[in-house]
């Protein structure tokens, strides 16, 4: 599939590579034509009705260069290799989509932020900087946008009930201050195939007592672990678990990505625990920060979010390779389609798309279905009904308000362009990461849902709303997440404890939250520390007003294992 996208994205931009001086319906008939065909929610009288409007509400700004940047991944490589040259011919405004790591988009952020130096005229920013972009106000609010200063460039057929992110991106204010361009969830992943083999099932039943099967808690899912690491298939030795482990920033993504929560760490509440969230900070009732650590009401270094860090660190010794203790997130990604992991409690859908092409062919069958399937992720002992389940990164478009008016309208609308109804369902099928719900219950889908493994019987089912990205407590995102890799590497190089790390990182955190206090920056939805006590009167505080977190250490956390076979799981979806 790859090679035949590049072959069409050469073809169309010769084809409208002139189209700068010409920019019009001609231009978006051809791109229509080259690259869109049936693959749109819209038939084709609204595809061109669509494009109409962008070409009348781009002409203000017609010649202008206009520069937008995201991270690199296949979607926005998509969209600055192909659409964006696209809307250039049609619109006649300059697009340049730079495509860099995240930690670099979050980077130049903050320096544009810091500065007020327009960096970029539009940012795909992860929705996971929505408490920061409420508390600081250096952003558009979009909901004031579309019906003041942008309203004369945004489409009528935006459509924003259709898109399924819109709840991360919505502060407590109650406006929208980012627009979901890309999302993709963090889930259970494992091979269909071996798990469906008789004498597998058989083995591990007379092991364990009872049935191999997607793990619904942790407890199962080390048992599982247990069971495959060393075992011979195929004639070759396979591991039962798959992590990364190198002190490096992406190690943090790894935690902040709702490890704990899944754990159990936080309260009850979607898509974020509240008072307490999946990070451990808690809230008060105006939506300040009020503390990191259990001495303050928080969790980060509570009993579920201990755990949390021991499992991780005792599953990648004891049922990974070896040498996933050295490897990053780029360089553990590909590891599971070699053929040798029977499982993965935390693999990012965003891999959907190299796991089914070519290069995967270790898992794959002859006529290109997937030999594995993704699944809800099991949960931790600490883990309660009514909690979040997971993560789901949200990239998302943000205005600064440091960009000046009219180059802020012209990056508006070729963000609307990007996530139109027109484009959408041919992003997805490139990317694989779904914003629309029209797009997800597209018949293309259902056509190729066979050959993705579950990631579309995922997102048409009720169990999606349970994989959320960081929300609101988090008062700035910049600097708190990058505490995260280094406390937890040191967990995971071995100098320090699982405890001493989470003693250490919301010690840290507390820091920022309390300089952040100090300055008054962020008026009077920032931080405001609590007192200190003791973990036994937070747990009975949290008790008395029917909260959770934080909770205390519970004993036995060898709770008893429970699977669910996988096509169980999916006709109960459907029901």
């Amino acid at each position: 599939m790859r090679r035949q996208f590049l072959t069409s994205t050469t073809a169309l931009v010769l084809l409208l590579g002139a189209g700068n001086a010409y920019a019009g319906m001609d231009e978006a008939k051809a791109f229509l034509d080259k690259e869109i065909g049936p693959l749109s929610t819209l038939s084709r009288a609204d595809q061109e009705a669509e494009m109409q409007w962008f070409i009348d509400a781009a002409k203000p700004f017609a010649g202008m260069d206009i520069k937008v940047v995201s991270e690199t991944i296949a979607t926005h490589q998509y969209e600055s290799q192909v659409l964006a040259p696209a809307f250039t011919a049609i619109t006649g405004i300059k697009i340049t989509h730079d495509v860099i790591q995240e930690g670099d988009v979050v980077e130049k952020i903050q320096t544009q932020m810091q500065t007020g130096q327009n960096l970029y005229d539009g940012w795909v920013n992860d929705s996971d900087l929505i408490g920061t972009h409420w508390r600081y106000q250096q952003v558009r609010n979009l909901t004031d946008w579309m019906a003041g200063d942008g309203k004369d460039v945004t489409n009528p057929n935006l459509d924003l009930k259709d898109f399924i992110g819109t709840s991360f991106t919505t502060a407590p204010d109650k406006k929208l201050y980012q627009l979901p361009d890309q999302q993709f969830a963090n889930l259970y992943w494992f091979r269909y195939d071996w798990f469906n083999d008789e004498k597998n099932k058989a083995d591990f039943k007379a092991k364990y007592g009872y049935d191999l099967g997607v793990p619904v808690n942790w407890s199962a899912y080390e048992d599982i672990a247990e069971f495959f690491t060393g075992r011979e298939i195929d004639g070759k030795k396979v591991y039962g678990h798959m992590d990364y482990g190198k002190k490096d920033p992406s190690l943090g993504w790894r935690f902040t990505d709702a490890w704990l929560s899944m754990a159990g760490n936080g309260d009850k509440g979607l898509p974020n625990g509240l008072p307490v969230d999946e990070w451990g900070i808690k809230v008060d009732e105006n939506s300040r920060p009020v503390g990191s650590c259990t001495a303050r009401g928080g969790d980060t270094n509570g009993p579920a979010a201990v755990y949390s860090i021991q499992k991780y660190l005792d599953w990648l010794k004891a049922y990974a390779p070896a040498e996933a203790q050295g490897m990053t997130f780029s360089e553990s990604g590909p590891v599971p389609a070699q053929g040798a992991v029977a499982q993965q409690i935390f693999w990012y859908t965003a891999f959907t798309a190299s796991m089914v092409d070519a290069g995967a062919k270790a898992v794959l069958n002859d006529d290109g279905t997937p030999k594995w399937r993704m699944a809800p992720s099991p949960h931790g002992v600490y883990w309660k009904d009514g909690m979040k389940l997971g993560y789901q990164d949200v990239g998302s478009w943000t205005l600064m308000k440091s960009t000046p008016t009219d180059r802020a309208k012209a990056a508006w609308l070729y963000a609307q362009f990007v996530t139109s109804k027109t484009v959408d369902v041919k992003k997805s099928h490139v990317g694989l990461t779904f914003i629309r719900e029209s797009t997800i219950h597209d018949k293309s889908f259902t056509e190729r849902a066979p050959k993705l493994g579950g990631l579309i019987e995922f997102y048409r089912s009720p169990a999606r709303v349970q994989w959320s990205p960081t929300g609101t407590n988090v008062p700035d995102y910049p600097k708190l997440a990058q505490l995260w890799w280094q406390a937890i590497g040191d967990a995971s190089s071995g100098a320090k404890t699982a405890q001493e790390a989470m003693d250490s990182l919301c010690g840290e955190q507390e820091k920022v939250m309390t300089r952040i206090e100090k300055s008054g920056v962020q008026g009077d939805i920032g931080p405001k520390m609590a007192e200190e006590h003791d973990l036994a009167y937070w747990n009975a505080d949290a008790v008395k007003k029917g909260n959770l977190a934080p909770q205390l250490k519970i004993e036995n956390e060898k709770e008893k294992p429970i699977t669910i076979n996988y096509d169980e799981l999916v006709k109960s979806w459907q029901k």
